[in-house]
């Protein structure tokens, strides 16, 4: 690493459009300058690479705890980074945790986080999410007065702020894209069904299914698999649906999505002439798969600042309404997705 560069008064000014007088002033902390021209000399000098005087370099407000279920599926890392950035301009440090099976556990995690002495913790896809977990752990952190804030996967009985997805919206944007293509036998391939985002999601196929095609329940469960959100799980749910003459697949995730893909490769199928595929979250680069996929935008930079605002009014004393603040997805149209074959899926199969 070469030697730290001494700021130059000119170039600062030049960037950040004041005189060098005011530049000097903010450089050697001294009074009569405005709050906005301070932090635009300030972000010109991180700007051009120069450090700032020990007296101008941020102090850290505190801790602040992140705690994920992966980092294999690319929508975790893309929350973890929106929740780092937003919680670094407010000068607080981000403790990531991640899980992995087999790991340390979430509850490992927060006794870690509170050892520490965070000023809060954000879980995303928690334990919250799963059907069968003990909500008390949440219980017993905000009698200590610890805030949090939980991400996607709402349960009633918790004293917190919750940031989601509508999920339902998901399954109707993504319903009536393919019904408006002309399919009709439209297959769902999700998560567990002890996750509160599949609950939904499926709930919501279902009410999508019957308002635009008139399907009844019965029917629609037969073209629901639940199996792992991986790539695997996606080829597994693929290769079970197309045995019932699905001509679209919407996928719970962009990851399960490529699986279904390569599961209909496999099976001899082109994507889209003969099958389209929808996926969910809009992984970064999944712009770049063969074929670019259709797929369903969680609006992740929205709802990261939404957890940190309201982690932050935890924080400073100014509690947040104890309900469920939900965001509308987008349905990113790509290439994965066609009118439906004129040729039925089994019978190209058989040909």
């Amino acid at each position: 690493m070469g030697p730290v560069r001494k700021p130059r008064l000119a170039d600062i000014a030049e960037h950040a459009g004041v005189s060098e007088a005011t530049v000097s002033r903010v450089l050697n902390n001294k009074p009569l300058v405005s709050e906005s021209t301070r932090r635009a000399v300030l972000t010109s000098l991180d700007v051009l690479g120069y450090e700032r005087p020990t007296l101008l370099q941020r102090k850290a407000a505190g801790l602040v705890g992140l705690i994920v279920p992966e980092l294999d599926n690319p929508i975790f890392p893309a929350f973890a980074q929106v929740i780092e950035t937003a919680l670094s301009v407010h000068d607080y440090t981000t403790v990531l945790c991640t899980q992995t099976p087999g790991g340390v556990h979430e509850d490992e995690y927060t006794q870690m986080l509170v050892d520490r002495g965070v000023s809060g913790i954000v879980y995303v896809s928690g334990q919250h999410a799963d059907t069968t977990m003990d909500l008390a752990r949440y219980t017993r952190l905000r009698d200590r007065g610890l805030p949090i804030v939980l991400v996607n996967g709402y349960r009633e009985g918790v004293d917190a702020p919750f940031v989601s997805n509508d999920d339902a919206a998901s399954m109707a944007l993504s319903v009536e894209h393919l019904v408006r293509l002309g399919h009709t036998r439209i297959g769902l391939a999700v998560g567990p069904a002890k996750y509160v985002p599949v609950v939904r999601k499926i709930g919501g196929f279902r009410a999508s299914m019957r308002a635009q095609l008139g399907v009844g329940v019965a029917e629609v469960d037969e073209l629901v698999e639940t199996t792992v959100f991986s790539v695997d799980g996606g080829a597994a749910a693929m290769a079970r649906l197309l045995a019932r003459g699905v001509t679209a697949v919407i996928c719970g995730s962009d990851l399960m999505a490529l699986g279904a893909i390569r599961a209909a490769r496999a099976s001899g199928l082109r994507v889209p002439e003969d099958l389209s595929v929808i996926g969910y979250d809009d992984s970064p680069l999944i712009a770049f798969t063969d074929p670019p996929l259709t797929t369903v935008r969680q609006a992740v930079t929205t709802m990261g600042e939404a957890a940190v605002r309201a982690l932050l009014d935890e924080v400073a004393g100014h509690p947040e309404p104890r309900d469920e603040l939900t965001f509308r997805p987008e349905l990113v149209v790509r290439r994965s997705t066609s009118v439906v074959p004129t040729f039925s899926v089994s019978a190209r199969r058989a040909h």
